[in-house]
């Protein structure tokens, strides 16, 4: 339907989540608490990948690439949320809303990436062992980490550059915390049937397609676990998978429920709980699912923690 008597904007104004301000300072505190929590716990992660030599493995060069797009995944949105919910009227450029857009999608397309190249990484090593470090070599993981981080910029990157040719009238209102494709397009002037049909067909394909490849190889996984004689080795061949099986399952559901179907009017309270979820929430999570049950991120950690302490007490007998 087009929209007459419309005013064009330059910038859109985020609804606030309470109109109360003790409120909205609970939540900043809360959330910034979560982002730190999650800057640390990531940075961590890849830091001791990094210094650990015994670490220098496909698995924890993917979790590591995991952490590292975490970092940036929650950069793009929490530090504006935050702000918003400090300032006296949060808002946002439009130029500045489609770069965010941008570089959300593209982050979330990079972790999807990933997460799909650990399955296979985790059906080389339980599946085909012998060939294993053939298959996933220094060389091999550094190529398929470089695929996993172009594709996730360059898929986005098309329904971008349409928004950014569109125009957009009042009212300027986002019912988000970010610039969320459904959000962006409730607010143009013109028919974004085509651009959300194009969205739309991009996050279904890649969603749905990385689920596929996933669930097979979880599948072949699976059988070959089962067909293990030993009941400790079917332990600790499916203790190596339990983790990323975790962390796919949150992912993937949250991805679904958001973006593999039609748009539904009057949902914005829900999806914004559901983001909250997976672009805050989530990667906290990430690092403590990948350190708590794990033996040898929990040995590097003691390792650092101990060579920070010497540091740190060589630098005091100095003084």
């Amino acid at each position: 339907m087009e929209r007459v008597n419309r005013t064009f904007v330059t910038e859109f104004v985020f609804v606030r989540f309470s109109n109360s301000p003790l409120i909205q300072l609970l939540f900043f505190s809360l959330f910034l608490l979560v982002y730190l929590l999650s800057l640390v716990g990531n940075a961590l992660i890849v830091l001791i990948v990094a210094l650990d030599a015994h670490l220098h493995t496909p698995m924890y060069f993917f979790i590591s690439n995991l952490s590292l797009v975490e970092l940036w995944y929650t950069t793009v949105t929490v530090p504006k949320m935050l702000a918003n919910f400090i300032s006296p009227k949060g808002v946002i450029s439009v130029p500045s809303c489609i770069t965010q857009y941008y570089f959300f999608f593209s982050l979330a397309a990079t972790e999807l990436f990933i997460l799909t190249t650990m399955a296979f990484d985790r059906y080389a090593a339980i599946c085909r062992p012998l060939h294993y470090p053939l298959l996933l070599n220094p060389q091999t993981c550094g190529t398929l980490a470089g695929v996993c981080w172009s594709m996730g910029f360059l898929c986005p990157m098309f329904p971008s550059f349409l928004l950014a040719h569109i125009s957009f009238c009042t009212p300027n209102q986002i019912n988000h915390f970010f610039c969320d494709a459904d959000q962006i397009f409730r607010l143009s002037c013109t028919d974004t049937y085509a651009i959300q049909a194009v969205g739309y067909a991009f996050s279904t394909v890649i969603i749905l397609g990385a689920l596929v490849f996933t669930m097979a190889s979880y599948a072949r996984i699976l059988a070959t676990i089962l067909a293990m004689a030993s009941a400790t080795a079917r332990r600790k061949a499916f203790s190596t998978c339990t983790a990323h099986l975790s962390v796919v399952t949150i992912y993937f559901g949250t991805l679904i429920f958001m973006y593999v179907r039609p748009a539904v009017k009057y949902e914005s309270n829900i999806n914004k709980i559901v983001a909250i979820f997976y672009s805050v929430i989530t990667p906290l999570l990430n690092p403590l699912i990948y350190t708590l049950r794990n033996k040898d991120v929990k040995e590097a950690l003691k390792v650092l923690s101990t060579r920070i302490q010497k540091i740190c007490h060589r630098s005091r007998s100095l003084q």
